[in-house]
C-alpha cells in the first residue's frame, strides 16, 4: 500500500478564505507527515495570505511545474495564474473567478495523468465562475462530466453523519419535476457502493426522506412519495440495497436517525444540507461519490465577509484532507479484498463505523 499520498489542493476563489484555511491546515508539521500537498493556484496569493497569519510564516514552500516533481516534505505550489493576479480579499472579481477555474482545471489534468491520489477543492463563487462561462453550478457537476462518470452523488460527510442529495443546485420550484424513480435509484446505488468501498461498511443501511411535509401523509400532502419514492425504495431492496423510508423530513434528524442508518438520502439541497451543517458545520466535508478519483471539499463557501481577516476556521479543510486520505486507503483495501475473496474481513476496518447494531423497525 502506498505510504505517502500526493494530494492536490485547489485554491478556490483567490479573494475568499480558501488560502487562509489551506495555509492554516498545512501549518502543522505533523499534518505534512501524512501526505504531500500540492497547491494549484498562485505563489503570490499564497505569500500574501501567509503574511496575514503570523504563526504560519515559517511554512516551507516549493515551486514546481507539476505534481510529479513534488517535494515530499514541503508545501508544493503549482502556479496556474500569472504573478499579475490582483489580490482583493472580500471582493468577487473576474480575475479571482478565472484563477479558481484555472486551478481546478490544472488539478484535474494532473489527476488524470496519475500524478495525484486525491483532489481537495477550496470553495469558489458559483456566481463568479458562471460569469466566466463556466457552465456548471459548482465543482460536482464539472467533475462528473470531466471524469466521464455516469452519475455522481453530492455526499456530505462527518464523523457522525452522512447525507446525500438527489437533486443538487437547482431552483426549489424545479425539484419535484426533477425527481423520478430512475434518478433516485441511481443515487441509492452510488451511495450503497460508496459506503462499501469508501467507508468500509459491509452491509449499509440507507434511510430515504420524503419530499413533502409528513412524507406526503399517504398522498394527502403530495403524491411523489406514493408514485415515485416508495417504488424506488422497493426496487432498491429488491436489488439487495437495504433501504428504509420514506421518513418525514422534519423530525428525522432529531428523533429517528439515532444511529440506525449509515447514510441518509434527501430529495433536495437544503433538505439535506441545513440539518447537516447545523450538526456538523466545523468538521463537515463535501465528498463527490461515484468518481474514479477521490475528491473532497470543505462544507463552507468563500466567506467573502471575513476574507483576509485571519478569522477563518480551518477545521473543515482539515477534515476534507483527512477524509480524502481515508477514502483513498479504504478503496485500496476494498480492491485488495475483492482481488482476494478468501479474506472475509477488511484489514484495519474501524468497527465503530458499523453504526447499526439493531435492525430498524419495519416501515
Amino acid at each position: 500500500m502506498k505510504q505517502k499520498l500526493v494530494i492536490g489542493i485547489t485554491q478556490g476563489d483567490s479573494n475568499g478564505i480558501g488560502y487562509e484555511v489551506i495555509i492554516k491546515a498545512l501549518s502543522n508539521a505533523n499534518v505534512l507527515e501524512m501526505f504531500t500537498p500540492v497547491i494549484y493556484g498562485s505563489s503570490k496569493a499564497f505569500g500574501y495570505y501567509r503574511k496575514q497569519i503570523p504563526e504560519t510564516e515559517n511554512i516551507n514552500t516549493n515551486l514546481i511545474f507539476s505534481a510529479k516533481d513534488a517535494h515530499p516534505k514541503r508545501v508544493n505550489i503549482v502556479n496556474c495564474v500569472g504573478d499579475d493576479l490582483p489580490i482583493e480579499p472580500g471582493r468577487l472579481t473576474h480575475d479571482s473567478a478565472k484563477a479558481a477555474i484555472a486551478s481546478l482545471e490544472m488539478a484535474v489534468k494532473e489527476a488524470k495523468a496519475g500524478y495525484l491520489d486525491a483532489i481537495v477543492t477550496a470553495p469558489f463563487s458559483k456566481k463568479g465562475v458562471t460569469l466566466e462561462h463556466f457552465k456548471y453550478a459548482g465543482h460536482t457537476g464539472y467533475l462528473i462530466e470531466t471524469f466521464g462518470a455516469k452519475d455522481g452523488l453530492m455526499f456530505m460527510c462527518s464523523d457522525s453523519l452522512r447525507v446525500g442529495v438527489v437533486t443538487m443546485h437547482i431552483p426549489l420550484k424545479e425539484v419535484s419535476a426533477s425527481i423520478n424513480k430512475e434518478v433516485i435509484m441511481s443515487k441509492l446505488r452510488l451511495m450503497n457502493e460508496s459506503l462499501k468501498q469508501d467507508f468500509c461498511i459491509e452491509r449499509p443501511k440507507i434511510a430515504v426522506l420524503g419530499l413533502n411535509p409528513h412524507a406526503g401523509d399517504r398522498g394527502l400532502l403530495g403524491s411523489e412519495e406514493q408514485e415515485i419514492i416508495i417504488p424506488a425504495i422497493k426496487d432498491a431492496n429488491a436489488e439487495g440495497i437495504d433501504t428504509f423510508g420514506p421518513f418525514p423530513p422534519d423530525g428525522f434528524f432529531a428523533a429517528t436517525l439515532q444511529g440506525k442508518y449509515d447514510a441518509v438520502l434527501t430529495m433536495y439541497h437544503d433538505q439535506g444540507l441545513i440539518p447537516f451543517k447545523t450538526l456538523s458545520f466545523d468538521t463537515g466535508v463535501n465528498y463527490t461519490a461515484g468518481l474514479p478519483v477521490v475528491r473532497t471539499s470543505p462544507d463552507h463557501g468563500t466567506a467573502f465577509d471575513i476574507a483576509g481577516q485571519n478569522k477563518a476556521n480551518p477545521r473543515s479543510m482539515l477534515s476534507a484532507i483527512y477524509l480524502a486520505i481515508d477514502i483513498y486507503r479504504s478503496r485500496e483495501r476494498y480492491r485488495q479484498i475483492h482481488a482476494n475473496p478468501m479474506k472475509a474481513q477488511i484489514p484495519g476496518q474501524d468497527e465503530s463505523k458499523k453504526v447499526n447494531q439493531q435492525e430498524p423497525e419495519a416501515e
